[in-house]
């Protein structure tokens, strides 16, 4: 099977196909420290004891994991997700209808990604 030939990083280095090289890794950590920095805590957006108390209800009553369900997977929810981003909108972040049971993995990494998009 063909394999795709290293490029030559904006550093100057070598990187094989697929592999970041280490100054972008560096680059990259330090955008989320800056980034990490200016967030408000999670208490500050909204996830205090009374959304740990609800978190736990809606998980009770939607245990299993929408995205892995959709692919025929059986997966325990450990997140509540807000399909829509409430970004600070108070009505948004109570919004129910808002809300899917996510696994760690889905929310960690589909969910992020498509965000990002």
């Amino acid at each position: 099977m063909p394999v795709a030939p290293p490029r030559i990083c904006g550093c100057g280095k070598v990187v094989p196909h697929g592999i970041r090289c280490a100054c972008q890794q560096k680059r990259d950590a330090e955008r989320k420290a800056r980034h990490d920095q200016q967030r408000p805590s999670a208490r500050e957006r909204g996830y205090d004891k009374k959304w740990q108390f609800e978190r736990q209800a809606y998980l009770r009553s939607h245990p299993y994991c929408r995205k892995c369900k959709e692919r025929g997977l059986k997966v325990l929810a450990t997140v509540v997700d807000h399909i829509i981003p409430h970004k600070g909108d108070k009505i948004l972040f109570w919004s129910k209808g808002n809300w899917q049971p996510l696994c760690t993995h889905c929310h960690s990494s589909r969910k992020q990604r498509e965000e990002r998009r």
